[in-house]
């Protein structure tokens, strides 16, 4: 099985991770694993706890084929845990990594926006919240995720689109993508 780590912090965004964890394993037979740094109990956003028991060095040890970094209050404050050299060395070793929303914030500090086509909540979000964010040029206004490079990077109000790209970039078979994003979207059509 294809194996998705994804990070979890205090104060995660119940929404940017449901379809990934809910639809991965169940409907796609990818291995989903969660991952913190400080391992224990979490609260997200809306209130729910959850225990997490394993850390980022645990997370490396697993090998996954991608990392999703799910966003949440603590992206936007001095807390905010240091993933680069994390994310960085993954990203080096082939291992596709994914931010959405202020998730983003913990890719644009790993210098990856830098050079990649991506997107996040809006372009004066990463400027205001990174001092060394230089990758403006490639920032895409979009509604959906955007992929590029093996960065994977979605504002909160993309998740549909940040779990299609997460799952193409596990090797989901993208005629499986392009249905569960139809699904997805039948709603609003």
């Amino acid at each position: 099985m294809t194996k998705i780590a994804v990070i979890l912090t205090q104060g995660f965004a119940d929404w940017e991770f449901a379809l990934i964890g809910g639809t991965g394993g169940p409907s796609y037979d990818l291995e989903v694993a969660y991952f913190t740094p400080v391992p224990g109990e979490i609260r997200s956003l809306g209130g729910l706890t959850a225990l997490v028991s394993q850390d980022l060095d645990d997370l490396v040890a697993w090998s996954p084929r991608v990392i999703a970094v799910i966003g949440g209050t603590i992206w936007e404050t001095p807390d905010a845990p240091d993933l680069a050299d994390l994310l960085r060395t993954q990203h080096g070793n082939g291992v596709a990594v994914g931010g959405i929303c202020a998730g983003t914030l913990a890719l644009a500090r790993t210098g990856l926006l830098n050079s990649t086509e991506h997107t996040s909540n809006n372009l004066d979000f990463l400027k205001d919240s990174v001092a060394d964010y230089s990758g403006a040029a490639l920032y895409q206004d979009v509604a959906s995720a955007v992929s590029s490079g093996g960065v994977i990077s979605a504002a909160g109000t993309a998740p549909v689109t940040f779990a299609a790209a997460i799952f193409e970039a596990a090797g989901l078979d993208p005629n499986e993508v392009s249905k569960l994003r139809g699904i997805l979207a039948a709603e609003h059509g």
